[in-house]
C-alpha cells in the first residue's frame, strides 16, 4: 500500500486542521453546542481521524479490487462527504454552529481526499 504513509500524514494534518478550525471559531464566539451539549475541540480531531481512517480503508479496498481505483475513490468520497453534511445542516444547533460543522467536514475532505486520490491508480 504505497499510500498508507501519505494517508496517515493527511489524517494527522486534517485532524489538527479541524481542531484548529473549531478552536478559532470558538474564540470568535461561535458556539460548539449541539442539542445543548458542547463538542470538545478534541472531539473534532478524534472524529476526523476516525472517519478519515474509514476513507483510508476504502482507498485500500479500491486499490486492490477496483478497475479504476482513483475514479471510484473520488466518486465515493465526494458522495460520502455530501451525505456527511446532512446531519450538520439539520443539527439542533445555532446556524453558526451548523456552519462550523460543515466547514470542518469540508476542511477534512479537502485535505484527505486529494492526498489519497493522488496515490491511487487512475
Amino acid at each position: 500500500m504505497p499510500f498508507l504513509g501519505t494517508g496517515i500524514a493527511a489524517i494527522a494534518v486534517a485532524s489538527a486542521a479541524t481542531a484548529a478550525t473549531a478552536a478559532l471559531a470558538s474564540a470568535a464566539g461561535v458556539s460548539r453546542e449541539v442539542s445543548g451539549e458542547p463538542i470538545p475541540v478534541s472531539g473534532f480531531a478524534v472524529l476526523t481521524a476516525l472517519f478519515s481512517l474509514v476513507g483510508l480503508a476504502l482507498a485500500a479496498a479500491l486499490a486492490r479490487w477496483a478497475a479504476r481505483p482513483r475514479r471510484a475513490f473520488l466518486t465515493a468520497t465526494v458522495a460520502l462527504t455530501a451525505l456527511s453534511l446532512l446531519p450538520s445542516l439539520t443539527a439542533d444547533a445555532a446556524w453558526s454552529t451548523r456552519a462550523l460543522l460543515v466547514a470542518t467536514h469540508l476542511v477534512a475532505a479537502a485535505i484527505v481526499i486529494p492526498a489519497l486520490a493522488r496515490r491511487l491508480r487512475a
